[in-house]
This record gives structure tokens, sequence and C-alpha cells, in this order.
């Protein structure tokens, strides 16, 4: 018996692969989601009820856009902008005020540490489980888009991997953040920029219509390489932008993805 207990001990304190150690956390993820889809849901509606008020609605007013060369339906415009936020909103949503909750008072993180998982484990199962929400939201709102003709080429077939890789940018870099955080308070800090990057990051108009120093900070803001990716996929009008966009939301995922798993094996191991 006691041979036997030894040997489950030590079989329990293996530790896991890096794919199974990251998949535990997605699952307990989605364990604790299935009982609250309706909050879940929440986070793919807003979008496109933006999309039926301003790009159908306010459409109706405006007859076209010209986007490289090409003369598109504003309400085509404006929904790759929203299916780009729709992706934002599902990363952002995890990444910052459910890990603050999990790592402040829920003390999740530290239990996990007491099981065969890393701090390496955790960075990536949470990010991993942002990109899966803001994927779901981003492959219904592509649905919409498809069903009310906004989808003008062959090259949106890549536009979910390119919401996928948005997920990963604000994930990345919504975790790191988060692991600043010292109170609620601080959070009005994310929603004092994620509210003008959605306004003004080429989502409802074109970044021309700015200029000067403020089109470049415009140009430089995460979410309007999303916009301008999700786009140039969804209407054709594909550029080398598209590759900028890719490079620039690639590298931010990875720096906070780098930045998470060390400030929380100082939060949790120190």
């Amino acid at each position: 018996m006691a041979l036997t207990g030894l040997a489950a001990t030590r079989m329990e304190r293996r530790p896991l692969g890096t794919a199974a150690a990251s998949w535990r956390l997605v699952d307990r993820n989605y364990r604790s989601y299935i009982r609250n889809w309706v909050f879940f849901a929440t986070g793919f509606l807003e979008p496109v009820l933006y999309l039926f008020s301003i790009g159908v609605g306010v459409g109706q007013l405006i007859e076209s856009f010209e986007l490289n060369g090409q003369t598109i339906a504003y309400a085509a415009f404006v929904a790759p902008g929203m299916l780009a936020a729709s992706a934002m909103n599902g990363a952002i949503m995890d990444s910052t005020f459910n890990i603050f909750f999990k790592l402040k008072f829920e003390k999740l993180y530290d239990s996990i540490l007491a099981t065969p998982m890393r701090v390496g484990d955790i960075a990536r199962g949470e990010i991993i489980w942002c990109l899966l929400r803001g994927g779901i939201y981003s492959t219904g709102f592509l649905v919409v888009m498809v069903a009310m003709g906004l989808v003008e080429s062959w090259w949106a077939v890549l536009a979910l991997p390119a919401t996928l890789l948005i997920g990963y940018a604000f994930a990345g870099a919504g975790m790191a953040l988060t692991t600043f955080m010292r109170s609620w308070q601080d959070f009005e800090y994310i929603q004092l920029a994620i509210m003008p990057m959605f306004l003004f990051s080429a989502t409802f108009f074109p970044v021309t219509a700015f200029d000067g120093a403020l089109r470049w900070v415009i140009e430089a803001t995460p979410l309007y390489r999303g916009v301008v990716l999700c786009r140039e996929l969804t209407t054709g009008a594909v550029s080398w932008d598209s590759l900028i966009s890719v490079v620039y939301l690639l590298a931010m995922g990875t720096i906070g993805l780098m930045v998470v798993s060390r400030r929380l094996g100082k939060m949790l191991l120190s």
C-alpha cells in the first residue's frame, strides 16, 4: 500500500506537457463560462448592433467609399472594422477584468501552482482561452457579414485567422497590463484607451480624415492595424499594409506573453 501510494504521488507530481497543461486551464474556463453563456454572448452582440445602426443605417446616407482604388459600400467599409473590434472585445474582456479577479481575489493561480502546472502554462492557457473567445465572436460576426453580402473577396477566408492574430495581440498586452493593476479603479485607464481606439481607428471613416502627427498616432494603434488587415482581406484590396499589420500584431502578442510569464512568476513565486 505504501509503495502504491508513493507511486501515485510521483505520478501526480510529474510535470505535464506544455500543450496538455495549458489546455487544462482552457477546459476549466470553458466549464466556468458554459453556465453563464449570456455574459459570454454580450461581447458579440455589441459590434453587430453597431453594424446595423451605423453601417446599415448611416450607410443609407453615404453612397460609397474608395479603398485602395476600389469603390465599396459604406456598410462593407464599416463591417471589417466591427469584425476587428469583435476580436478585440473578446480578448480584452478575459485578459483584463477576469484575469485580475482570478489573480487578486479568487487566488486561482496560487492553487494551480500547487499542481504540476507552471507559470508559463497559466499564461499560455489564459491567452489560448482569450483567442478562442475572440475567435467565436469573430466567426459569428463573419457569418453575419456573409449573410448581409458584405464580403467581396475570397481573401476573406483569411479574415478569421486575422482575427485570431488580433485577439493574440490584445490578449498578450491586456494580461501584461493587468499584472500591474493595483485596484479596480485602474481599469479606467484601459477603458480610456479602448474607447478612442474603437471610435477613431478608421473603424467608421478613413484615416485620411486626419492630418499630420494625429494620423501617425492612429496608424500606430493596434486596433487600426487589425482594422486595416480585416478590411483589406474582406474587400480584396490587399496591400503591403497587410504584412505590416501581421508583423505588428504578432510582435505585440509575443512581447505581452513574455511580460506576463515574467510578471506572474514574480507575483506568485516570490
